[in-house]
């Protein structure tokens, strides 16, 4: 496994077609400091950039996938005007719920993520996941939605993710009780795809993420993944018949859907010779511009 990059609080390696982004502050159990999202949102850059990156894993070093906000700096942890920030921060950003900008990179990531939870995910330490494409968990591992009980509300968007993902009832119940939440209990209500022994969490992950790498087209992956999420807040089925007009259009005539065709009828797997980002039909993103990344 090649080291792509090496952040403050987490690392980014490669082995093969696959990016294993690790949280790692493993003294602190991984908890999300002030440099923790700069990191995580150039880590995402950096997969994105790849074009030899298929499918990126998500897990956290030692016992902990994070146990949520570094609470050192006692009860002002989450006074934003107490604080005194970090170099990177800009006034636009410093205004801004710092998982929040994590999630909405995650959300943005071209390439598929798969969240490999191997211990305590609390607070954006769970929140975090919400954007990721497939969760996992390993037993033991407990998940908490724990703000009301530290006197502060839901952030990194989650209260546009997790109703989505659980529903309304599920989300409010986790959220307002701010309980501890064990994996099989995650699974059953749909929050993790499954649950394994800690020492199969990560080559599940891996098996998940390699058939995605070796069966599926790039390009098509990523236009699938964001056809999905996007189209969750869509008004009318139309607006999905649309875009999926234009993109069937597009990929139609690309090299990817002869390959896939021919590749079929040949009864050979597939080589598929496109990829992301150099070539993702334009335009895209083909959603409005937002304002704050």
């Amino acid at each position: 496994m090649s080291l792509i990059a090496e952040f403050e609080t987490v690392t980014l390696r490669r082995e093969g077609p696959i990016a294993l982004l690790t949280l790692n502050r493993p003294a602190r159990m991984n908890a999300f400091d002030q440099q923790m999202p700069f990191d995580l949102i150039d880590a995402f850059d950096a997969t994105d950039a790849d074009p030899e990156v298929r499918a990126v894993i998500v897990t956290g070093e030692g016992k902990a996938f994070c146990a949520g906000a570094d609470l050192g700096s006692g009860g002002a942890t989450f006074d934003v005007e107490a604080s005194a920030g970090h170099p990177r921060d800009t006034d636009e950003t410093r205004e801004r719920d710092a998982g929040g900008r994590v999630t909405l990179r995650i959300f943005a990531s071209l390439k598929p993520v798969i969240a490999a939870i191997n211990g305590a995910a609390v607070g954006i330490g769970a929140t975090m996941t919400l954007p990721m494409d497939i969760r996992l968990a390993a037993e033991g591992a407990r998940i908490g939605f724990v703000f009301a009980r530290r006197g502060i509300v839901p952030e990194a968007a989650s209260s546009w993710f997790l109703p989505r993902l659980v529903g309304i009832s599920t989300a409010l119940e986790w959220c307002m009780t701010g309980r501890l939440i064990p994996a099989a209990e995650a699974e059953r209500r749909g929050l993790v795809r499954s649950v394994h022994a800690p020492a199969d969490l990560l080559p599940a992950a891996r098996a998940i993420a390699l058939e995605i790498a070796e069966q599926a087209a790039p390009v098509s992956v990523t236009l699938t993944r964001q056809m999905m999420w996007q189209m969750l807040c869509a008004d009318h089925p139309l607006e999905a018949h649309r875009l999926d007009s234009r993109l069937i259009a597009a990929r139609g005539r690309s090299a990817d859907a002869r390959e896939g065709v021919v590749s079929f009828l040949e009864k050979r797997p597939a080589d598929f010779p496109e990829r992301v980002p150099a070539d993702l039909p334009q335009p895209f993103p083909w959603w409005p511009p937002r304002t704050w990344r």
